[in-house]
């Protein structure tokens, strides 16, 4: 072989190893963003996806994506009062009636969400949302539907509502008092 033939090789060989570098640093930075971003959400949904990280991370992607789309907006001074007064009365008729209470945090969680501009048609509807947002908090909106739901089949002790609604009030709380878009 002629020396411009080794060195044609050699800039190809190096060429190709740049692109893989460039491919993986980028692949690891996603990674990275997607992590942070959805916290404990991302490896349920690696899971999900029979630990196919890269469909499960096209998922995650495509929610960002959904989301972005949104017009999600803070609550007004009065809306954030009204609903304040609202999750008390909820919480003060947990005494006399404790699954009713629940019910009705479910449906003060759904109706915060719907004035913010998030979607409400169904559970994992929202839960996709919620995810790009407050990942921190979305497992404890997935443990209060789920008593909420067995709740209503009467299978949920006293104690399970009243986990229920220190679950709902987390994501409630931090619904209420979200000022901006980005997180």
């Amino acid at each position: 072989m002629t020396t411009w033939a080794w060195v044609a090789v050699v800039v190809v060989a190096v060429v190709a190893l740049a692109a893989v570098g460039y491919f993986v640093l980028q692949q690891q930075k996603r990674r990275s963003h997607l992590r942070e971003r959805f916290g404990p959400e991302y490896e349920r949904i690696v899971a999900e996806h029979d630990n196919n990280r890269r469909e499960a991370e096209q998922e995650l992607l495509d929610r960002e994506q959904r989301h972005s789309e949104l017009d999600i907006k803070p609550l007004s001074e009065e809306s954030r009062d009204s609903y304040a007064a609202r999750w008390t009365e909820v919480q003060e008729r947990f005494v006399d009636a404790p699954g009713f209470a629940v019910t009705e945090a479910d449906q003060l969680v759904t109706s915060v969400m719907a004035e913010r501009g998030y979607p409400t048609e169904d559970f994992e509807q929202r839960v996709s949302h919620l995810s790009v947002g407050h990942a921190a908090t979305l497992d404890h909106y997935r443990t209060a539907h789920e008593i909420s739901g067995r709740a209503a089949r009467k299978e949920a002790s006293t104690e399970d509502l009243r986990q229920a609604m220190v679950h709902y009030r987390a994501l409630f709380e931090e619904l209420l008092h979200e000022t901006s878009q980005g997180r």
